[in-house]
């Protein structure tokens, strides 16, 4: 059986499912499904900490799930934005574990990941896919994945 790393952008799949669908994307059936494509040996999901219930709970399922959770402190500046960015830490562990795996499944809209992709593509033959919600999901990243599935209402509760 292949061996599957998986990659969560906690943040972006969060706010691109409520954007998009005012839904949220539904974690155990994707495990589910992965799970039967291969043998997951690499589950993480990257989120940032605020310290309330409801984030506890969720990341909480996230564990019971299989997933490991990374968290970042959640960074409220003087003017009023906020800071919580991963892309750098999941960029050092995809490229870590391209090496060690035959698929590399990353959950993320975000374009800034389109290099890394290609990067692991081309430098380890791994299989690339993301998950994301179409219209919120950059192109560049779409073209940089070997398979790009769409994040639907069927994926969402």
């Amino acid at each position: 059986m292949p061996k599957i790393a998986i990659f969560v952008d906690v943040q972006n799949i969060y706010y691109t499912t409520k954007q998009a669908y005012a839904k949220q994307f539904n974690y155990r059936n994707f495990w589910q499904y992965v799970n039967y494509q291969g043998d997951i040996v690499i589950a993480n999901a990257y989120a940032i900490h605020k310290g309330d219930d409801g984030q506890h709970k969720f990341q909480s399922a996230l564990k019971h799930i299989g997933f490991n959770v990374k968290l970042k402190p959640y960074i409220q500046r003087s003017d009023g934005s906020a800071k919580g960015d991963w892309d750098v830490g999941i960029t050092i562990d995809v490229l870590e574990a391209a090496q060690q795996v035959d698929k590399v499944i990353l959950l993320s809209g975000d374009g800034d990941f389109d290099l890394l992709l290609q990067k692991v593509r081309d430098a380890y033959q791994v299989q690339t896919q993301v998950y994301g919600v179409p219209s919120l999901t950059a192109n560049s990243l779409i073209d940089a994945a070997d398979e790009f599935t769409p994040i639907l209402q069927d994926m969402l509760f």
